[in-house]
């Protein structure tokens, strides 16, 4: 486990910014946090250094917020699970297909139940007293040649 500080959310997006480098299709990033803890802004730093124009809108409403090339290098799925209330309803999704060729961003993912993705990169986000938000990055075997030490 890895833990920073990101001072605002402007570091927050920066944080997403730096993983362009290191995604490629067929992989899942877990993005857990209370709202507001900055879930969507790390997806949001991700999807501009993916090449998206503009601001990506949060998921929560349609589920899932598909982007696709040209706009982005690579197709993504930008997965909000927060309004699952059984995680039977996210075999619906056929996510499990989608990760042959796209990457998985996805918020809430506690509501798939636990270890759901178990080769997922895992982002923790927390409010601190301070305002600033705490992240821990959880790197399973298969993201440890892409992650630096």
């Amino acid at each position: 486990m890895h833990a920073i500080l990101l001072s605002d959310p402007q570091a927050t997006e920066a944080f997403g910014a730096l993983l362009a480098d290191r995604v490629r299709p067929g992989d899942v990033i877990t993005l857990v946090g209370t709202l507001g803890a900055g879930k969507t802004s790390v997806a949001r730093g991700l999807l501009a250094a993916l090449g998206l124009a503009g601001e990506a809108p949060s998921p929560s409403f349609a589920i899932v917020q598909p982007y696709e090339p040209p706009e982005v290098r690579f197709p993504v799925l930008h997965v909000d699970l927060y309004r699952i209330d059984d995680p039977a309803e996210i075999e619906e999704l056929a996510l499990d297909d989608a990760r042959y060729d796209s990457l998985l961003l996805v918020e809430w993912p506690e509501r798939a139940g636990p270890d759901y993705w178990p080769d997922a990169l895992r982002l923790s986000l927390t409010i601190e007293p301070d305002g600033t938000r705490g992240l821990t990055i959880g790197v399973p075997e298969a993201w440890r040649s892409r992650w630096p030490t």
